[in-house]
């Protein structure tokens, strides 16, 4: 479960981003939609633990994330549009560092370097990277364990095929898993069958569509509705 209550944020005095905004996101593929600039990524920014509200609180099953950091963390898996890494770090380094983080085996940032097709240039250092490379370390690193809230944001943008279906096939085993998944997209089709909920956000506010209708004409309509805001 995702709570926010009161959540207030600003990037600059007097423009509120997230305008004491209170949401409860539960387990299930959720989509985040609206158009740009509505405040998409800075909603997952604050879920994700990135960004600190200016007020109010936010909470990932019962645990605060900025008074029990390493407990709320560890549930998490948070993928950003821009790919921001260490840039002297090696892939492997950042990799074994998730590892670490996570309680879990090398091997797993082993199995995750494969399947991010990323094994052959583990050596790498980070700003030695494409950032097309740059975006499956990051996905490499959220594959690291059995995450029960994940956050992505436009997971699918600037991939290849065989990479799309993997983040595809990874989120279809997170949702079996019962683990809450929060998707915030411009490209809603590969998940108009398999949302739950939509949130729809613009000037600070947002608007929540919990459960989608089962029609698939209806759905679709609602989540074309909510991008266009």
């Amino acid at each position: 479960m995702i709570r926010l209550r009161d959540v207030h944020f600003c990037y600059w005095a007097g423009t509120p981003v997230l305008n004491h905004l209170s949401l409860e996101i539960g387990s299930g593929l959720t989509l985040l939609l609206g158009p740009n600039g509505s405040g998409k990524s800075t909603l997952l920014k604050i879920i994700g633990g990135i960004e600190r509200p200016d007020s109010g609180t936010a909470e990932l099953d019962g645990i605060d994330l900025w008074r029990s950091e390493v407990a709320a963390r560890q549930l998490l898996a948070y993928v950003s549009e821009q790919p921001d890494l260490t840039p002297y770090a090696t892939i492997r380094e950042v990799i074994d560092l998730v590892c670490r983080l996570r309680s879990q085996p090398l091997e797993a940032g082993t199995d995750a370097l494969e399947r991010s097709g990323l094994a052959t240039v583990r050596d790498r250092s980070i700003r030695e990277l494409s950032m097309g490379q740059r975006r499956r370390a990051v996905l490499a690193a959220a594959w690291v364990g059995s995450p029960r809230i994940v956050v992505l944001d436009e997971p699918l943008e600037a991939m290849d095929r065989t990479i799309r279906e993997e983040v595809l096939r990874w989120i279809e085993r997170l949702l079996a898993n019962n683990a809450a998944v929060v998707v915030a997209t411009h490209q809603i089709e590969p998940f108009v069958e398999t949302a739950l909920r939509a949130i729809g956000i613009r000037a600070g506010s947002c608007q929540l569509i919990d459960p989608l209708p089962s029609d698939p004409i209806q759905r679709l309509a609602i989540l074309e509705s909510l991008s266009r805001a």
